[in-house]
C-alpha cells in the first residue's frame, strides 16, 4: 500500500507571514519604530498609543507564528517514516519464488540484463559474510555447517542490512523472504510491486536437481542437460570441482521439495491476498520468460529489447 504525502497551498496571511508560519513584512497598521516618539493622531488616538498596540500585535504574532512552526515539526516528525516508505515506493521492489531447481536463478539473471533491476541472492550474501567471517556470516556457519537451515533471524538480520545499503535501487530478491516472519519482517520496511512464483511439475524439478551440479564456493550452478560445464566436473571460471549435494540426490530431493512447499504456503498466499502475487506453470524456462517479460515491460522500462534467449 503505497502512501501519498500532498501540500496545499494556502493565502497568505492575513497578519503578513505566510501559511507555514513564516513572519513576511508587516502591514501599514501593524509597523511601529522601537524607541522612537511618534507624534500626531491616528483615528482619533494618539500615534504612540497606536504604535504601542501595534508593536504588541507584532509580538502576539510572532508568538503564533512560532507555536505554528514547532507544530509543523511535530508533524514533520510523525510523517518522516511514512514519506521515505512512500519515495521508497517510487522504486520497483520485486521477488521471485520457487522451490530448489525451478529456474529461479536463470529468470533472475534475464531480468536485471533486462530491466536494470539488482539481482539479490540471499545465498550469495551468506557466502560473501561466511568469507568475510563476519558476525552474521558466523552464525550462519554454524547452522550450515550442521546441515540446518538458517534461522529466521540470523538471514532477516542479513538481508535487511543489505537492502538498507540499497535505499536507491530497483531490485529483486531471489532466496528472500521464504518464511512468513521473513515477509513480514520485509513488510515492515517496504512495499512490494510483484512477487513472481514458478509453478514446475515435480517430475521436472526431481530430474533437473538429480542433474545438477554446483561449484561451492562461488554459488554457480550447471544442469548437465542445458547449461553443462565445458569440462565435465569442472567448474568453468576457476577450473575448480563441482559436486553434486546431497540434498540434490534422487532420494533426497522428494523430502525437500515437500519442505518448501509447507514453508512457502503461507507466503504465497499473504502475497496473492494482496494482489501482487503473479504465478508462471510450465516446464522450460525459456516458454515462461516472454510471460515475465512482458509483466516487468508494464511496470517498469526495459533497457533492453531482448525478449527470449
Amino acid at each position: 500500500m503505497g502512501v501519498a504525502l500532498g501540500v496545499t497551498a494556502h493565502p497568505a496571511s492575513p497578519l503578513g507571514g505566510d501559511w507555514r508560519g513564516n513572519v513576511g513584512p508587516p502591514g501599514p497598521l501593524l509597523r511601529c519604530s522601537m524607541g522612537s516618539k511618534i507624534e500626531g493622531k491616528i483615528e482619533g488616538r494618539p500615534a504612540s498609543a497606536r504604535a504601542s498596540g501595534g508593536c504588541q500585535k507584532q509580538g502576539q504574532r510572532k508568538q503564533s507564528s512560532r507555536g505554528f512552526s514547532e507544530a509543523v515539526v511535530q508533524v514533520a516528525r510523525v510523517a518522516a517514516p511514512l514519506l521515505a516508505k512512500a519515495m521508497a515506493s517510487k522504486l520497483l521492489r520485486a521477488v521471485i519464488l520457487g522451490p530448489p531447481g525451478s529456474g529461479k536463478g536463470t529468470v533472475c539473471q534475464r531480468i536485471a540484463q533486462n530491466f536494470g533491476l539488482q539481482h539479490l541472492s540471499s545465498g550469495h550474501f551468506l557466502r560473501e559474510n561466511i568469507k568475510a567471517n563476519t558476525e552474521v556470516g558466523d552464525m550462519a556457519k554454524q547452522y550450515i555447517e550442521k546441515g540446518l537451515l538458517v534461522p529466521d533471524h540470523v538471514i532477516t538480520r542479513l538481508m535487511m542490512s543489505e537492502l538498507e545499503n540499497r535505499r536507491d535501487q530497483h531490485w529483486l530478491l531471489d532466496g528472500f523472504p521464504r518464511t512468513l516472519v521473513q515477509a513480514e519482517a520485509l513488510d515492515r520496511i517496504c512495499d512490494l510491486d510483484i512477487v513472481i512464483t514458478l509453478n514446475i511439475p515435480f517430475e521436472t524439478l526431481k530430474d533437473r536437481l538429480s542433474r545438477r551440479w554446483i561449484h561451492l564456493p562461488s554459488g554457480r550452478v550447471y544442469n548437465l542437460d542445458f547449461n553443462p560445464p565445458h569440462v565435465q566436473g569442472i567448474d568453468d571460471v576457476t577450473g575448480e570441482p563441482l559436486v553434486q549435494q546431497e540434498d540434490d540426490k534422487p532420494e533426497a530431493v522428494a523430502a525437500r521439495l515437500r519442505q518448501y512447499k509447507d514453508v512457502a504456503k503461507p507466503v504465497i498466499e499473504l502475497y496473492k491476498s494482496r494482489g501482487v502475487l503473479h504465478q508462471f506453470s510450465g516446464t522450460e524456462t525459456n516458454k515462461i520468460w516472454p510471460y515475465v517479460y512482458t509483466l516487468f515491460s508494464n511496470k517498469i522500462t526495459p533497457i533492453q529489447s531482448k525478449e527470449a534467449y
